[in-house]
């Protein structure tokens, strides 16, 4: 298989994950993209020297990131009837000649945009993490100070200022910006008081949201990243903004392996390092040093000073089988390794075991 053809089948599987996961919109226009770079077109202009990159870079991400930023912030006004995320209606047939000239007339911005990691900052997520956070904070009952690598924007930081509903009830500040529908299922988590006292994120590419001086490049890159036609996906990721510009926190630019050398226990209070959807863009060298660095806080640990490592991240048992997106914790001084849940890759429903 040559390096377009690798190309090509990557934009197809996005395409298909996408509308499996309830994106039509996107489903629809990878498969375009995915012919027109087959036929040589724009696209395979744009994404040339790109055919090669792996698949941890989210190729495909990337492209259509830029592609709806141009759309959000103005420049590609023509292509705002048919998002729905600026009020538009999507149709494939009709859309697809404006989108290829507005790749045309933006193909430098298209191209800077696949220099740009990915910056998903799925709120759902927080559905998934803060559960695991009050099965930890049930076992400890200690102030938590928690880390984050991954962070985009740390918004997943403030997951215990989101307001969740689940059948038979509900858990978080009710006038929250942020709802999460049907979060949890299953054995769900405990509901005991928690104090996190300290909320710090670690990301090669670290987004401001905070609105200083009127500026908001920083939400606008975010919710490029969110696919145009999934609304709810949207609202909470405004509504996340809201909460980030009022529960401070602090993120720094770093890469995995310098994030968790910086993580050390402190004496009265628990410490967490979690990440979600974060391991498969690591090379293989930086997920070594995370784990040694994991290995080495875990032999630190006492009663007094525990350390916990959540993780949502895919599993695969076994060649052939299909990916699990599983939520895992484990906790030390004990050295407690549990599985808690299963869910979709962007967090709700969570099914709790």
């Amino acid at each position: 298989m040559t390096d377009t053809e690798r190309l090509v089948h990557s934009l197809r599987s996005q395409g298909r994950f996408c509308a499996a996961s309830g994106s039509l919109m996107y489903g629809e226009l990878c498969e375009l993209v995915a012919r027109d770079v087959d036929a040589g077109g724009i696209f395979a202009t744009i994404l040339r020297d790109h055919e090669g990159d792996p698949a941890r870079q989210a190729v495909p991400l990337r492209l259509l990131g830029g592609l709806h930023r141009l759309v959000l912030d103005g420049r590609a006004s023509a292509l705002r009837c048919w998002y729905p995320s600026t009020g538009g209606t999507w149709q494939a047939n009709t859309a697809w000649p404006q989108i290829v000239r507005t790749a045309s007339d933006h193909t430098e911005s298209l191209r800077a945009a696949l220099d740009q990691p990915p910056q998903t900052n799925e709120v759902g997520r927080s559905a998934v993490l803060i559960g695991g956070l009050l099965r930890i904070n049930r076992d400890l009952r200690m102030p938590i100070r928690l880390f984050e690598i991954g962070s985009s924007a740390g918004l997943n930081l403030r997951a215990d200022r989101y307001h969740y509903r689940y059948s038979g009830g509900s858990w978080g500040p009710a006038d929250s910006p942020v709802t999460i529908d049907d979060a949890w299922r299953g054995q769900l988590p405990p509901q005991d008081p928690m104090w996190i006292i300290e909320r710090r994120g670690y990301d090669i590419a670290p987004i401001d949201v905070t609105g200083k001086d009127g500026d908001s490049a920083g939400e606008l890159t975010l919710l490029s990243y969110v696919w145009p036609d999934q609304s709810a996906r949207l609202d909470r990721l405004r509504g996340a903004v809201r909460v980030a510009r009022d529960v401070p926190a602090q993120l720094q630019r770093h890469a995995a392996p310098a994030a968790v050398a910086a993580v050390t226990l402190a004496e009265g209070s628990v410490t967490v390092l979690w990440h979600s959807i974060t391991w498969q863009y690591l090379a293989a060298s930086e997920q070594a040093a995370v784990r040694g660095r994991v290995d080495a806080l875990a032999a630190c640990a006492d009663a007094r000073s525990p350390f916990a490592y959540l993780t949502f991240e895919p599993a695969r048992e076994g060649p052939g089988n299909s990916l699990r997106f599983l939520v895992r914790a484990r906790t030390w001084p004990a050295g407690q390794d549990q599985v808690l849940g299963e869910c979709h890759p962007h967090g709700v429903p969570v099914d709790w075991l």
